[in-house]
């Protein structure tokens, strides 16, 4: 992760995901750095298991992960959209399996 850049008057933050540097703005800057790494790390474990090196496709893949582990740990109960990501989530895994099969 990269240091502030910008400093505290305007809120900014660089970070860094997948080897891309980002300038972010908002109150809470550790916030964001936590963000920040937790997407890095999640883009990293999709990529180590597929064999793609296209990052729109990795960052797709990682988002879809992270929306399935925030409704499976949303308090409450059954949310209308956790059967949706359950089904993406085995589309995730079939798109990896087809990847590590192909060398896609």
């Amino acid at each position: 992760m990269a240091d502030e850049k910008y400093g505290n008057a305007h809120n900014y933050v660089t970070v860094e995901i997948y080897d891309q540097i980002y300038h972010l703005s908002g109150q809470n800057q550790a916030h964001i750095r936590e963000l920040a790494a937790r997407v890095d790390g999640k883009m990293r474990a999709v990529a180590a298991h597929g064999r793609t090196v296209d990052s729109l496709r990795v960052a797709v893949m990682a988002a879809l992960n992270l929306a399935d582990e925030l409704t499976q740990t949303t308090a409450g109960g059954v949310h209308p959209g956790q059967d949706r990501a359950a089904n993406l989530s085995v589309l995730l895994d079939e798109v990896l399996e087809e990847e590590l099969k192909t060398g896609s």
